[in-house]
Parts: C-alpha cells; structure tokens; sequence
C-alpha cells in the first residue's frame, strides 16, 4: 500500500509535460548564458571582425568580381548575408561547449534521472540558443546597413534572413551537441565544431561568387550547406533569385533562391537533429541504468 508521501511523488513525476520541460531548459539555458554573456560576446565579435575587414580590404577587388555576376550590387549587401550565416555557424558552435560544461560540473547527470522529457530537454536548449542567434543576426544586419549595405526587400527580408540563419543553424547545433554527447571533453568538441567551420565557409559561395572559384571549390560548393543558406539569405537581401546550385522554377522571382535553401537545411536538421536526440535519450538510459 502506497504511503500519501509516495503518493505525492508519483503525481509529480507524470505530471510534467512536454511544453512545461521545454520551457524550464529554455528560461534556464538563457540564464546561464546571462551569467556568463562572454561566450556569447565571442562569437557575435568574429563574424563582425570579418564583415569590416572584408569590406574595408577587400571590398575592390571582391566587388569587381561580385559585379560581374550581379550588377549594381555593393559588396557590403553581397557580403552582409553571408555575414549573418557566419554568426549561426560560430554561435551554433557553443551549443556543444555548454553541453559539455554541463557534463562536467555534474549537472548532466541530474538531468538524465530527472523525469523531464528528453527530446524537451534538446528543444528547450535548442530554443534558448536559436533565440540568441536571432538576436545576433540581427545586430549584425543592423551594422550591415551602417556600413552601406541595402536590404531590397525592407523589414520583411531583414526577418527572412534571420528565419534562414535560425533554420541553417539547427543542423549545426545538433552536429556540436552530437559532438558533445560522444566526446564529453570540451576541446574535442570546439576542436571537431571548428575543423568544419572555416572550410565550410571558405569553400562556398560566402565571399565570392561560384564562377570567380577553383573547379574543384565549386564542386565542393555545391554539396556545402553554407552555400545553400547564404543564397537563400542574399535572395532574401537582393530581392532577386540568386541560388547559384540549384535552379528551380516553383514560384516567381526571390522565392526560387529560397526554397531550394529551406529545403536542404530542413532536411539537415531533421536528420541531425533526430541523431542528437537519439544520443540524448542513449546516454540517459546508459547512466541511470
């Protein structure tokens, strides 16, 4: 016969929900990147470093090149989305290191024997971190446009070009999270993130246009994620189908550059982010066990 006391815990413990755990990890993962806002300071000052130099150095002779492909585009406004799909990546890094961090002042192991749900613990922290690189991007589309750049499809596009850098930093988040789960050591998981960060950006249509590249980088440009999500975003900031791998006809004019993105960036996600979850709820029935 069960005692009121044990009563009471078994009511607790079915009486959390989906929406409830989501929420809880998403205001906790917030308050902990307030805590300790450096990380986040990191990751925004890179990409902002990269959007001055390459328009103050390079900005000549990059915007030859840019102008022969789309004429009368400044290349501040060719590089600005490029700029922003930057900050998704660097700051979808982190995601990983803040896992590990967790793992290591033992708070992982707390979560894991809670009754929370595991796949509200991934999409709480998933939230908590796409909300600041919305927040991010945007900063970052507002320097943009101090330094010169134009955003053709007004406010509407500046809030397109951010559903795209949320969307193309899913599969990212769940790739460093993935990371963390296996490795559990902070350096192999900024190590293994950024092995992958600056060849992909390099190797695609970030900087400079397909044609003004090696064969063999537009070959891998077109299997590159970062290709995919910074057409989209400078479709978005063009106004104009700009998607340089895939050609398609479904709609008219600006949305043809962006399906193409969305699609291979929600794919990715889904697919990654199912693999994390996966590792989540395998490393959850492993320890408590």
């Amino acid at each position: 016969m069960s005692t009121p006391a044990a009563s009471t815990r078994s009511v607790d413990r079915t009486s959390n929900t989906v929406v409830g755990d989501t929420w809880v990890t998403f205001k906790r993962w917030n308050l902990k990147a307030v805590r300790n806002p450096f990380v986040l300071v990191v990751s925004l000052v890179q990409p902002i470093i990269f959007l001055v130099l390459f328009t103050e150095v390079f900005g000549n002779v990059a915007g030859q090149a840019v102008s022969r492909g789309i004429p009368g585009i400044s290349y501040e406004t060719y590089l600005v989305p490029a700029i922003a799909i930057q900050v998704a990546l660097a700051a979808a890094v982190t995601s990983g290191v803040g896992l590990v961090n967790d793992i290591e002042n033992g708070m992982f192991e707390k979560v894991l024997v809670s009754p929370m749900n595991r796949t509200a613990v991934f999409v709480g922290k998933t939230a908590a971190e796409v909300f600041r690189i919305a927040i991010q991007i945007a900063i970052i589309l507002g320097l943009g446009v101090l330094l010169g750049a134009e955003i053709a499809t007004g406010v509407v596009g500046a809030l397109g070009i951010i559903a795209v850098g949320i969307l193309f930093s899913l599969w990212f988040v769940a790739f460093s999270n993935t990371l963390a789960i296996l490795t559990r050591d902070q350096e192999s998981t900024i190590i293994g993130a950024n092995l992958l960060q600056f060849p992909l950006l390099f190797l695609s249509s970030a900087f400079l246009p397909l044609e003004a590249l090696p064969d063999w980088i537009q070959t891998f440009a077109r299997l590159n994620p970062v290709t995919y999500g910074v057409d989209a975003a400078r479709s978005l900031m063009l106004d104009q189908d700009v998607m340089t791998v895939v050609e398609v006809s479904w709609f008219e004019g600006t949305l043809n550059g962006v399906a193409p993105g969305l699609l291979v960036l929600g794919g990715l996600a889904v697919v990654l982010g199912g693999v994390a979850v996966y590792l989540l709820a395998r490393a959850s029935s492993s320890d408590v066990r």
